[in-house]
């Protein structure tokens, strides 16, 4: 059996697909560590794993972006993608390999496991050349000749004339647009003694890991010729809670005629639910659906809505492995794990998606036929009710969401992830 030492940055959609691999690791007998935020160590624990906390690189675990990085709030599209790679994550990685330097000389890791951007387990892996597995938290995110640089949340285009748009756009993004992010990850490298690499903006970062895993199917993401040749679809990166589930008291509710519509606005750019959760709520308030709306730990009595909606059901959080497959549509800001989960179990979208890679995800959700892109994170009332009416009338989303199930339920995530881990390990 193998020592793994595990580092997720300190957000819950990074730990969360993680963890699925975590669970299955040690349950086939290995010895894991797992350095993250403090907020996560009872889940850790439970799953059997040893906990390590952030020492030297910033613990915002727990914190809503706007109050963990203050400097980034009103920062939408690409200007917040790039705020955010910056400030959350290249600039976190040295302190990170610090942290990471000091487990290692208690426990002498056979394989290093990280969430993509958890850049100081890169940083270690090219000093020290233990073998890394990078778990995707999102979608596919290194360059393509196929497709267009991430951001700007265009459709792929292999035809000639789409190749030279994407190599001019390249260019542009990278050189250009990109270039401070450049010189700053020229920088970063440079202060823990590491050469420059001369590739596109996220693929300067770090080396390339052992494996890459991606937590989707093939249909969901763009189709490359040039695919990273160590790149793995795994399917949803998802496994049963380790909480007991206590369903509220309107559960039966959702055994009813009515569709059920899921509201979400996720737990990192939530501090502001009045851009799509209440807009929702309101939109929906005199449709003939029931409606579920959680605020990702926003407390519920914050929620100013009153009175609430007769057929609304109000909640802090439900965890989406319960309630997923009663929900018939989702509207949410885009987040990858959720969008993941609402397609393994035939759910069809709406996608209102502004910070980080949100815009590129609701793109994808557009291009798969599987829901509707409201191209803003701030999409008004009228908007929200025509969508939701459009995918309940219109039956080509749910033919497209049940062909993208059926091809997730040829995966299982967690296993497969394990497995290819371990033919890296040779174990």
């Amino acid at each position: 059996m193998a020592c793994i030492l595990i580092a997720t940055a300190p957000v819950e959609s990074h730990f969360n697909p993680v963890a699925s691999v975590a669970c299955e690791l040690v349950n086939r007998g290995h010895t894991v560590w797992w350095y993250a935020g403090k907020v996560f160590q009872p889940k850790i624990e439970r799953f059997g794993a040893i906990y390590k906390p952030m020492q030297a690189a910033y613990d915002f675990s727990g914190m809503s972006r706007d109050e963990a990085f203050p400097q980034l709030h009103s920062l939408q599209g690409l200007s917040a993608l790039i705020a955010t790679l910056k400030t959350l994550f290249i600039e976190q990685a040295p302190k990170q390999m610090k942290d990471i330097y000091g487990l290692l000389d208690e426990f002498p890791a056979d394989l290093l496991i990280a969430d993509e951007v958890c850049f100081g387990v890169g940083f270690v892996h090219e000093k020290t050349s233990i073998p890394m597995v990078a778990v995707a938290v999102s979608m596919y995110s290194l360059s393509s000749k196929d497709t267009a640089p991430i951001g700007l949340a265009l459709p792929p285009n292999s035809s000639p004339l789409g190749r030279l748009r994407n190599a001019i756009l390249h260019f542009l993004i990278d050189k250009i647009v990109l270039r401070d992010v450049r010189a700053y990850t020229d920088k970063i490298r440079a202060s823990v003694d590491l050469p420059k690499l001369n590739k596109s903006v996220l693929e300067r970062i770090t080396q390339p890991p052992d494996l890459y895993l991606l937590g989707t199917v093939p249909d969901f993401e763009y189709p490359r010729s040039d695919l990273y040749e160590n790149t793995h679809f795994v399917g949803t990166l998802i496994s049963p809670p380790v909480e007991q589930f206590n369903p509220p008291a309107w559960w039966d509710d959702l055994h009813g005629e009515r569709p059920v519509i899921l509201i979400t606005q996720g737990t990192l750019a939530n501090s502001d639910l009045s851009n799509l959760l209440i807009p929702a709520i309101r939109a929906l308030s005199l449709e003939d659906v029931l409606v579920v709306a959680t605020t990702g730990g926003i407390p519920v009595e914050n929620i100013k809505l009153d009175p609430l909606p007769h057929n609304v059901h109000l909640e802090q959080f439900i965890p989406y492995y319960y309630l997923m497959p009663h929900v018939d549509v989702m509207v949410t800001n885009g987040g990858f794990g959720s969008v993941q989960m609402a397609l393994s179990n035939g759910v069809s979208l709406i996608v209102a998606g502004a910070t980080e890679e949100k815009p590129e995800i609701a793109a994808r959700v557009a291009w798969a036929g599987v829901g509707i892109n409201l191209k803003t994170g701030t999409p008004s009332e009228a908007q929200i009710r025509n969508a939701v009416k459009t995918i309940l009338r219109d039956p080509r989303y749910k033919h497209n969401t049940q062909r993208l199930q059926a091809e997730f339920k040829q995966y299982n995530g967690p296993q497969r992830a394990a497995d290819l881990i371990e033919q890296l390990l040779k174990v």
